[in-house]
């Protein structure tokens, strides 16, 4: 059975590219992009495969 571990991250509007691209390169897969709790920035979801 495949395990996953999980990451949330806040996303700075003017480096969301940047940011994403360096989880990536970590091996994190973006599952979700919603709206932060505040109402104002973003927030993603990511997975991986667990070590």
């Amino acid at each position: 059975m495949t395990k996953w571990e999980y990451a949330t991250i806040p996303l700075i509007i003017h480096a969301t590219k940047q940011i994403l691209d360096q989880w990536g390169e970590d091996g994190w897969e973006l599952v979700q992009v919603v709206t932060g709790p505040d109402g104002n920035g973003l927030v993603a979801y990511l997975k991986r495969e667990k070590q």
